[in-house]
């Protein structure tokens, strides 16, 4: 058996770690090599072949069993075509785990907010006296967890791109968030994402639970379909209603939001919404399918209501910096997709929006939705263009060439009582390595501008 792994980032060099200490063959490439790839290779004894041609490809996927791409590589990547044609399967890490470990795999997926429901559910599984290890798409690669034998279940943050190179991934709890346009510049098409997505779902049996959003239409459509118990949440109380009356999705359930309460699927009251640290839409939405996720994986109700009272929410998603003036000024650098905007535009009333970066081959018109809620924009970034074209004619709009300009021309447009929200909708490769930089840099703007001593 050998395994050829295409790009040495963070899980790639998990995996040849996790191979060469179980003793299997493996080869190695990567477009962009470092002197750090190639002291892996002599570490662990692998051959590393370093920006491979056409040729080279062939020769290392002719040579292998298995091909196991670096997440994010996109499907027009030659290596594709040839493993395609080779006859070579292409596997994910998922897949290597599943022959590695028996131990529960919990599972969550969605265009937004995937990260912070993996990190809710592994509190509450901790907090019910359950080991957890949130792993996957975070810092810490599936395969690499495995070496901690104290660790009782394994909660995934499933990305599009480990799922759509697996063979088989069956979690014994997986939840579908929601789904919108991300990530074209990686898939081939709106209906590969949409696929890849799908595979939560695809090997799971009646002995595993799916949990969808309701509110989603894409989720509720693939949730009608799988094979699995079925568990719905929702936010709005027909959707809740209407998902429990379907005889199509059959559910055995659904967490909801019944006025102020968050209930769950057999009527018990989880905790208020106005218990929660923020209660924005989306933040409500969230805490329901982290409270069915957990639940589904045996977390008790005190460590699940015990994490919703309290959690904090990450950085760069809607966090407050700064208030001044009667202005608040907010960093969403995480949102990369217009979805993602409009769910933070849903919590205010009257909001100037900086928006803008490197767009990711999404439609950026659906922003429009919103534009009764926001008073201003400024774009910003690569495609500061599409983003003045999308609100032009609809509310002032001004384009800045730096953070300092566009939080400046934000603080003269905004009035008091509005939310000037850093939402960018777009990546942030065109300025900045990260969505992380980017929103430090906001709020280092903001706080120079209207002072330290003025941050409310």
């Amino acid at each position: 058996m050998t395994v050829a792994i295409v790009g040495l980032g963070r899980m790639g060099r998990a995996v040849a770690a996790a191979l060469a200490q179980r003793g299997i063959a493996l080869v190695a490439c990567d477009d962009r090599p470092t002197d750090a790839h190639a002291e892996l290779a002599e570490r662990h004894g692998f051959r590393f072949v370093g920006a491979p041609d056409r040729g080279q490809l062939e020769e290392l996927v002719g040579g292998s069993d298995e091909v196991l791409p670096t997440p994010g590589l996109a499907e027009t990547h030659p290596v594709f075509d040839v493993a395609a044609r080779a006859g070579v399967p292409v596997i994910s890490e998922f897949d290597l785990a599943a022959r590695w470990d028996e131990r529960p795999v919990v599972a969550i997926t969605g265009t937004n907010g995937k990260t912070t429901v993996t990190m809710m559910v592994t509190a509450m599984l901790d907090a019910s006296g359950r080991r957890a290890a949130a792993v996957g798409n975070t810092d810490i690669p599936l395969v690499e967890a495995l070496d901690d034998p104290a660790t009782e279940v394994f909660v995934v943050e499933a990305s599009s791109f480990r799922l759509a190179a697996s063979q088989r991934f069956r979690p014994s709890v997986a939840t579908w968030l929601n789904f919108t346009p991300d990530h074209l510049d990686v898939h081939r098409s709106l209906g590969h994402y949409e696929a890849a997505k799908a595979r939560i779902w695809a090997d799971q049996t009646s002995g595993d639970t799916a949990i969808g959003n309701l509110d989603d239409p894409v989720v509720s459509r693939h949730l009608a379909s799988c094979a699995a118990a079925r568990l719905g949440y929702s936010i709005d109380a027909t959707a809740a209603a209407d998902g429990l009356a379907s005889p199509a999705l059959a559910l055995a359930g659904c967490y909801r939001l019944d006025g102020e309460r968050l209930v769950a699927d057999d009527g018990t009251t989880i905790v208020r919404s106005g218990e929660l640290t923020r209660a924005l839409p989306h933040d409500v939405s969230n805490a329901l399918a982290a409270a069915a996720t957990a639940r589904a994986a045996g977390a008790s109700w005190d460590g699940v209501r015990s994490v919703l009272r309290s959690w904090t929410v990450p950085a760069h998603r809607v966090s407050l910096v700064a208030e001044a003036g009667g202005i608040r000024y907010y960093d969403d650098s995480k949102a990369t997709t217009p979805h993602a905007v409009l769910a933070a535009l849903a919590g205010f009333p009257s909001a100037v929006l900086i928006a803008g970066g490197q767009n990711k081959g999404l439609d950026l018109s659906v922003l429009a939705e919103a534009a009764d809620r926001v008073r201003a924009v400024v774009a910003i970034g690569a495609c500061a263009h599409e983003v003045v074209t999308v609100f032009e004619g609809r509310c002032p709009v001004i384009e800045a060439a730096s953070m300092d300009e566009a939080v400046r021309a934000a603080r003269a447009a905004a009035r008091p009582g509005d939310a000037v929200l850093l939402s960018p909708g777009t990546a942030s490769f065109d300025w900045y390595a990260n969505y992380g930089e980017r929103g430090d840099d906001f709020a280092r703007a903001v706080r120079a501008l209207i002072g330290a001593g003025e941050a409310g």
